[in-house]
């Protein structure tokens, strides 16, 4: 009997000891150089945003946030990196809609599941993405350009950055959104098919603001719509695709956040969260946010949760309907 309670005794002490030590060790958070993956090559949108946030929180935490580009498979390798990670906070993910909502749909073997291998820290911020048209085109909004579609089926043509591409999902949620149908042109990233665009070789486009503004300028495209919930700061005038065509749960902008590994302390994940918060509010990230066609967010872990499950839901509805596959 002795020897049992001894032994309850120790059992006791040791849990006790784990419970005091994990706070330790979120205060002491971070106490050596945090590593931010990016799973993508540099000079990307994810690759420039985790340089500005990390320098940033870096500052903030008297710690150097380095950058890990892990390109490679559609972000799968960077993704898994992070799954693997030890959850303490010293690996993050800096991904986007591609990782987290759309690979889940499009592979049937996915080495990794965004909501049991991460934990959410926070939305940093997110990219509208615009429809653009070529002024070959015969329309002036997107009313004209549905009304059009519909008298002219297999007509038109939209290019996007490739297969299962958020630009592809976006114009395929479009298409069986409002019965249309168009031809899909995939393309090597928005390099290719802007100056396609541009050149009158396909019908439309649908890209960031800053990737079409001098073509804009130059009288080359047209814009028609955005695909947020909210019209854009960045072209206030440019309606939004819910708006014009009344399907009211059309949002599908690029969203890029920072994720911790599953099982990653709630205080350290906490820290982190208002520390991001801050730095993306931060006069010069904002500047910097908006030249880059980037709407500030910086919400919290439950809120990119949310965020999370409502984007794997939606892009699933999408590539079924649309019969996208990439393996």
């Amino acid at each position: 009997m002795k020897r049992r309670n001894r032994l309850m005794w120790t059992v006791c002490a040791l849990a006790a000891g784990l419970v005091v030590a994990a706070p330790a060790l979120s205060q002491d958070y971070p106490n050596k150089t945090v590593k931010m993956v990016v799973p993508y090559a540099p000079g990307g949108l994810p690759d420039t945003m985790s340089r500005i946030i990390g320098h940033r929180v870096g500052e903030a935490l008297g710690q150097q946030f380095v950058i890990e580009n892990r390109p490679g498979a559609g972000g799968i390798a960077g993704c898994e990196a992070v799954a693997k990670a030890a959850p303490d906070g010293y690996t993050l993910l800096i991904a986007d809609v591609g990782q987290l909502a759309i690979n889940p749909a499009l592979y049937s073997k996915l080495s990794y599941d965004p909501m049991r291998d991460f934990t959410p820290v926070s939305l940093a911020g997110i990219a509208p993405i615009f429809l653009a048209v070529s002024v070959s085109v015969p329309v002036n909004s997107l009313a004209e350009l549905i009304k059009f579609a519909k008298a002219n089926p297999g007509r038109l043509t939209y290019g996007s950055s490739g297969t299962g591409s958020i630009h592809h999902l976006n114009m395929e949620a479009l298409k069986s959104g409002v019965s249309i149908d168009l031809v899909h042109v995939p393309y090597k990233g928005a390099g290719q098919s802007i100056p396609a665009l541009v050149a009158g070789q396909v019908s439309m486009v649908p890209a960031a603001l800053p990737a079409l503004s001098a073509h804009i300028k130059a009288g080359k495209v047209k814009l028609l719509a955005v695909n947020t919930q909210k019209r854009s700061a960045q072209a206030p005038d440019v309606p939004t695709v819910a708006e014009v065509t009344g399907l009211a749960d059309y949002h599908y902008p690029a969203e890029i956040g920072v994720l911790a590994t599953a099982g990653t302390p709630k205080a350290i994940v906490d820290r982190l969260s208002a520390e991001i918060a801050k730095a993306v509010r931060h006069p010069d990230t904002v500047q910097r946010f908006t030249n880059l066609g980037i709407e500030i967010v910086g919400g919290t872990p439950e809120e990119y949760a949310a965020i999370m499950r409502s984007g794997l839901e939606k892009y699933a509805k999408v590539v079924k309907a649309a019969k996208v596959k990439i393996d």
